[in-house]
């Protein structure tokens, strides 16, 4: 086994990208630090071996495309995305540099930048006729981001982290996003750049105290000492998606059981008051998400708040009327049933 800060060898790049070599192209996400260098240095070197070995058989492996997003919020980024682009020359990758115009918000930035990050990746995807994007998520970060929703509430798909694969945000699964770093400590990145003597830059707003994952992710060290370290936490998140993935048969099941008939547009949805009483609590928080988010027309519905109703609805010893997201829901007799809400008077 490798030691936490020994590059990675050319057999562990080969597995990294194992099963995309039928793939006719990738966008590699590239910002310059060195998690992505890694990932753009890594990918060169797993596409030339593979070329090689296809040559034999007058075939090519996918093309990459490196793609640096310049968010415009740093007078640094594009110094950053120019060494990119000539490392990746040297590597024998194209690279594309794409910036997020307009107007930036004054709160919720880091948000806001992850978004717009992700969709003009999704755009230079689309142009490129490609559907499959890398990115260099490690295992440090999946540890941020446990602890992050963890601060935030978040129930337990949150807390089982990022997938290794996953629709791109916002796109509707049509794009998809792979990590194929998600297991390697970011020590491991480094050494293998410092093993290639290759370069890379430091974003401050890593360290920067006003954001919440900068704050957090000073504490990983205190934690780590204490037991709780990346793997660890990487871990739990292991440990949750396969209870989530385990509580979704059971709703799907406990869907089929009390409203088997399609589910139409805007409702009404209607459950058996008793039988749905009779579920498991998490399976019953879920199904009624599911009623309200299909009924509603104001999106995701809070988990706090469907919470709130859900224990409503159990201590409920009477009729009970209540709106969540654009959804009506109603207890009366042996009915539970969930409708669009009527429209608000102005």
């Amino acid at each position: 086994m490798a030691t936490a800060d020994e590059a990675v060898s050319e057999a562990e790049a080969r597995a990294l990208f194992r099963g995309l070599e039928g793939l006719s192209g990738l966008i590699l996400a590239v910002s310059g630090g060195p998690d992505s260098t890694a990932l753009l240095v890594l990918a060169a070197r797993w596409a030339k071996e593979l070329n090689k070995e296809l040559k034999q058989r007058s075939r090519r492996g996918p093309k990459l495309i490196a793609v640096t997003v310049d968010h415009g919020l740093r007078a640094a980024a594009r110094r950053e995305a120019a060494a990119v682009k000539r490392l990746a020359r040297r590597l024998g990758v194209p690279h594309r540099t794409v910036r997020w115009r307009g107007k930036k918000p004054k709160t919720g930035l880091q948000e806001a930048a992850r978004l717009a990050r992700y969709r003009l990746l999704a755009e230079a995807a689309a142009r490129a006729g490609l559907a499959q994007i890398l990115t260099a998520h490690t295992l440090d970060d999946q540890a941020e981001t446990v602890l992050f929703r963890l601060a935030r509430g978040s129930g337990l798909v949150g807390l089982g982290g990022m997938a290794r694969v996953a629709p791109l945000p916002g796109r509707g699964g049509d794009i998809v996003l792979l990590r194929p770093l998600l297991h390697l400590p970011k020590a491991r990145l480094i050494a293998t750049l410092e093993a290639a003597r290759i370069g890379y830059s430091e974003d401050p707003t890593n360290r920067d105290p006003r954001f919440t994952r900068a704050r957090l992710r000073t504490l990983l060290p205190a934690l780590a000492r204490e037991g709780l370290d990346a793997r660890g936490l990487a871990r739990l998140a292991r440990r949750l998606r396969r209870a989530e993935a385990t509580i979704a048969v059971a709703v799907d099941a406990a869907r089929a059981a009390l409203a088997p008939l399609p589910w139409r547009a805007r409702g009404p949805i209607v459950f058996d008051t008793a039988r749905y009483a009779g579920l498991p609590a998490e399976v019953g928080l879920r199904l009624l998400g599911e009623a309200i988010a299909h009924s509603g027309d104001e999106g995701p519905v809070e988990l706090a708040k469907l919470e709130a109703l859900y224990e409503a609805l159990a201590a409920a010893r009477t009729a009970l009327r209540r709106t969540l997201a654009g959804a009506l829901i109603t207890l009366a007799g042996d009915r539970l049933t969930i409708e669009r809400a009527p429209a608000r008077r102005k």
